[in-house]
């Protein structure tokens, strides 16, 4: 039996196409799955970030109550600025803070020798995605916060500064769900 020329043209092709994308397949068979991105009602993804002293910590370490977590930089006007209110929330209200600094350690560590704070300070990821990223932060805007039930799902989000009355209204644990506004970037 005799195979013409179009034919064997045309089976070459299959051939070729079947083989590359096999190797496509095989070559990409190992990448991880790109990370999840929590949004509002989402459970947070379980970080593991180091501290100042470089012990690492995973975010389900702070929980059994409301959490913000507020990611900052040490070059950041907007995050200076709301510190002090996140310092004294840290020790009065009934909810946690944890600073999450995308920074450098030696930036984070010598802003922090002049102007320390009373809450956990734990250094972000910068390479992507971002630890903010993680949280739906994707124009890496700061200061950027989230705020978590004490199960750690995502109850709402803000990009900025928070000013007094949304992070008293963060920190009452009578507060529900907060409205779609509060999460609004």
């Amino acid at each position: 039996m005799r195979i013409s020329p179009t034919r064997l043209i045309l089976g070459l092709a299959i051939i070729a196409g079947l083989a590359a994308e096999w190797q496509q397949w095989h070559a990409h068979r190992g990448e991880a799955r790109p990370p999840q991105v929590a949004g509002i009602g989402d459970q947070a993804p379980d970080l593991s970030l180091p501290d100042l002293q470089g012990q690492p910590h995973r975010l389900s370490e702070f929980h059994g109550s409301r959490r913000i977590l507020n990611f900052w930089a040490s070059w950041c006007g907007p995050c200076q600025q709301e510190m002090p209110a996140l310092d004294h929330a840290a020790t009065t209200a009934k909810a946690d803070i944890i600073g999450i600094a995308m920074d450098s350690p030696v930036a984070v560590r010598q802003f922090l020798a002049a102007r320390p704070v009373r809450y956990p300070v734990l250094l972000g990821q910068l390479t992507p995605p971002s630890s903010s990223a993680r949280f739906d932060d994707d124009g890496g805007m700061l200061p950027y916060s989230v705020l978590l039930d004490a199960d750690g799902k995502v109850l709402a989000r803000h990009a900025g500064a928070l000013d007094p009355a949304l992070l008293a209204r963060w920190l009452d644990p009578a507060q529900p769900l907060l409205k779609r506004q509060d999460a609004i970037r």
